[in-house]
């Protein structure tokens, strides 16, 4: 009788409710066989086994008729189980935000109290009895016919009736809601009633209200927030990550429904978006860059010139820019126009240390801001140029390339998985640097470790970007089928895969806080191979059934039958002639 998602709402706590609404859940990833890609047989079911794997979900997107299924499910499940009717189910499920199992918790606990709270009489009042009966707005008299009423039989007419149910549906969601006209009365008006008084305009107005109240009073459920789009996404719980993809492509946090930014939490995301919208770095900038004018106080920037400075009209103060004296007293005898002898020797006497301290540390966090914040921009900007370029080449250049390979579509999947893990990896690299802005300044081998990490990530997402990019050109513009295509093939998916590899490891370091820097510093050697994106040991195993040892060097132990070794690195299988990891560059 319960769907999934009731059952798993009803066994929740009120503290994981509470952690989990604040944004305090940890977002717990998988460590089982993550990292474990094979770079040797791209081509065989395992491949299709690992992307349906990876593509389990823990949401699910709704359309407007979804919803409407799922809300009239929740009513008849409620009016079945309680014994009510759709109307009184429907007030109830309002009230306690459309939560079948807290509205069964609290009518099996005390169900005088839930029908006091919202308004349901068990045994509805009759309109007294009489031919003609006096409306309780208008006081007119109007004949039986002419009059109704809610559940608690006080008489208004039918045009006084529609004015308050337009008032109400005119005034706002509030009108799901509704009670009765009567000052004193807190009887709940059922949809039922609202539908057959209310006009056309307002019926719509009133089912709009209706259908939005299941999506904005749920809990579980949030609308994509894209302009102009009009799914909503209903989120399992405890499910792991918290960013989902819409319909519309579009991907967010469903936490705080900003950008989607895994690996950084939602507090982090919302400072930094805070920096680059607020006042800040523009008084950083401001105290870096410039100097106030003596007199009027007014902020001056100096970019070249000598010391002469002349501030604005209506001030016009002429000014020295080194000790900020006035322009008449200085001279020759001062150090003419590029030099100030006043200014170093109430330097050398400690008068200006605070100053330009303030000013010093002001153009450090300015530049330290500056250089973060580009390269932000930067993978931003890289992100939208990769989404454009794999538009492209599914509506134009994956037909042309089939055509010139003679090939079928069907196998030339990995292009597209290429540029499709190029663009989550910019957007995982961008918000990467909006973490290491926030890494405090002390813990310097912290930073080290990151940088590392980041850079060892990045380094491979430019082979693939451009191998995706720029060798695929070659392929494009030939005349027929190359020989070399199927090592093309190899070389990509290997890419593809091994630069997944290094930001899955990325990403679970950084959400685990970067726990493999002990207390004194140091880092693990475990630690760092695990973050370094090489596969595990079942991998490795699996690679080298039917091998026996060998002689060869610790670089070079992997090797199979057909004479290749295995990178110890990224463990991508190498010609036996190869002094270099054709996929991490590192020698062997």
């Amino acid at each position: 009788m319960y769907s999934e998602d009731d059952v798993h709402d009803a066994n929740d706590s009120e503290s994981l409710d509470d952690d989990f609404y604040s944004g305090e859940t940890a977002m717990d990833s998988d460590d089982g066989d993550a990292a474990d890609y094979e770079f040797i047989d791209n081509d065989s079911d395992d491949s299709d086994d690992l992307v349906s794997h990876r593509s389990q979900q823990n949401y699910t997107v709704l359309n407007e008729a979804d919803i409407h299924l799922r809300q009239e499910d929740n009513i008849k499940k409620i009016s079945s189980i309680l014994s009510i009717s759709n109307d009184a189910a429907a007030i109830l499920l309002r009230h306690y935000n459309w939560s079948v199992s807290k509205v069964n918790d609290e009518w099996f606990a005390n169900e005088e109290k839930v029908r006091r709270i919202v308004g349901l009489l068990e045994e509805p009042h009759a309109l007294p009895t009489g031919t003609e009966l006096t409306c309780g707005i208008c006081f007119e008299v109007y004949p039986c016919d002419r009059i109704s009423s809610a559940a608690c039989g006080h008489p208004f007419c039918v045009t006084c009736w529609q004015g308050y149910i337009s008032t109400a549906i005119n005034d706002g969601p509030g009108c799901l809601m509704l009670r009765c006209p009567e000052p004193s009365c807190v009887v709940a008006i059922g949809q039922d009633m609202i539908i057959s008084l209310a006009s056309h305009d307002d019926r719509e107005k009133y089912h709009r209200y209706f259908l939005r109240s299941f999506v904005e009073d749920n809990r579980k459920t949030k609308w994509c927030p894209a302009p102009g789009c009009d799914y909503a996404v209903d989120f399992i719980v405890g499910g792991g990550t918290f960013d989902v993809t819409c319909h519309c492509s579009y991907s967010f946090c469903w936490n705080c429904t900003e950008e989607a930014h895994r690996p950084v939490d939602c507090e982090t995301v919302s400072k930094w978006i805070m920096k680059n919208s607020a006042e800040s770095e523009n008084m950083n900038w401001i105290l870096a860059n410039s100097k106030p004018c003596p007199k009027c106080k007014r902020p001056i920037e100096k970019n070249q010139g000598c010391m002469h400075i002349t501030c604005t009209p209506l001030c016009k103060f002429e000014f020295c820019w080194l000790c900020l004296g006035a322009w008449s007293d200085h001279g020759e005898r001062t150090g003419g126009f590029y030099a100030c002898n006043r200014y170093e020797v109430a330097k050398q006497e400690g008068v200006y240390d605070d100053t330009e301290k303030r000013r010093e540390m002001a153009k450090n966090s300015l530049e330290r801001y500056t250089h973060y914040y580009e390269r932000w921009a930067t993978n931003q900007s890289s992100r939208q140029k990769a989404l454009a370029d794999l538009q492209q080449m599914q509506n134009k250049h994956l037909e042309k390339l089939s055509d010139k390979q003679c090939q079928p579509e069907s196998q030339l999947k990995f292009i597209t998985e290429a540029w499709l893990q190029i663009v989550e990896c910019r957007r995982v690299l961008k918000w990467t640097y909006a973490y290491g802005y926030y890494i405090p300044e002390p813990e310097h081998a912290k930073r080290q470790f990151f940088e590392y990490l980041q850079g060892e990530a990045e380094s491979g997402l430019e082979r693939l970007h451009q191998c995706a990019e720029k060798e695929l050109q070659c392929y494009l513009n030939v005349d027929g089928p190359s020989k070399d295509f199927n090592e093309f093939r190899m070389k990509l998916a290997g890419l593809t895969s091994v630069t997944r590899n290094y930001f899955e490891n990325l990403c679970r370091a950084l959400e685990n806080g970067l726990s493999d820097v002990d207390a004194h510093g140091g880092t693990s050697r475990t630690g760092v191979s695990r973050s370094l994106g090489a596969c595990s040991s079942k991998s490795r195993t699996s690679r080298n059934k039917g091998t026996g040892p060998t002689s060869r060097s610790s670089g070079s132990r992997n090797i199979d039958d057909s004479g290749r070794w295995s990178c110890d690195y990224c463990t991508f299988a190498n010609a036996k002639s190869a002094t270099v990891c054709q996929m991490c560059q590192h020698r062997r």
